[in-house]
């Protein structure tokens, strides 16, 4: 990995529709510090990555106060309406300000649990995959399609299903291209890995922690808290 050009994004655009309450995710409380900056420590230590940007509401106007005292070297770019448009931006913005910027890792602002150790993992193996790779859990619970009435149409074989995670990595300039191409044809990827499918690349699958979870409501600050602590612990 030595010499490698990674830059790390954090997409941050989003107004926490499902957390509830008037604090943005992102923002609430977590161990004396707000949600985002855990997941900013996460990747900023890693010695393959470069820099930081975080990319934020237009209306953010909490970052400066929160963020930006202790981090003042992360850098900031405006989101879009959608996840796969502030991506496409933060991408976009960082080639501009680093030309030889290679791989880009973007990482949820709401997954403050992510482990060296994972990160170590999906670095070691993703800068060597042809087409990126990402965190992501083979599925265990038994999963069920249901019918538009809520009733139990088949059981689904999950023999070959993953939960994807963040970070993803990828190349820059093809991770760009695919973002582009997907927002073009009106049908908006829900992750980086889904943009680059539909540009047909193969990214490859890294075994990551039911620990790294995604705050998406409330009950899972408390969640977070017991999995850093365990992590501080084992140090």
């Amino acid at each position: 990995m030595n010499g490698v050009k990674v830059h790390a994004l954090i997409p941050a655009a989003g107004h926490s529709v499902r957390f509830g309450g008037t604090m943005l995710k992102q923002y609430a409380h977590l161990l004396g510090m707000p949600v985002m900056a855990h997941s900013i420590s996460a990747v900023q230590s890693h010695p393959s990555v470069s820099s930081v940007t975080v990319a934020l509401a237009p209306d953010d106007g909490i970052f400066d106060d929160l963020i930006r005292p202790e981090y003042p070297g992360v850098l900031t770019v405006n989101g879009g309406e959608s996840r796969a448009e502030t991506v496409l931006n933060g991408v976009g913005f960082i080639m501009d300000r680093f030309p030889d910027c290679e791989w880009v890792l973007v990482h949820d602002a709401a997954r403050p649990c992510l482990s060296a150790a994972d990160l170590d993992r999906l670095m070691e193996l993703g800068l060597k995959s042809e087409h990126g790779a990402i965190l992501a859990m083979p599925v265990n619970d038994t999963l069920k399609l249901a019918d538009d009435n809520g009733l139990i149409r088949q059981t689904v074989d999950r023999s070959h299903l993953w939960a994807a995670q963040t970070p993803q990595l990828f190349r820059a300039a093809p991770l760009l291209t695919n973002l582009r191409r997907s927002l073009a044809s009106g049908a908006p990827p829900t992750d980086e890995a889904s943009a680059m499918e539909q540009g047909n690349a193969h990214p490859l699958l890294v075994a990551g922690s039911s620990t790294n979870i995604k705050i998406t409501g409330a009950e899972d600050l408390a969640l977070a808290e017991f999995i850093l602590q365990r992590q501080s612990v084992r140090r």
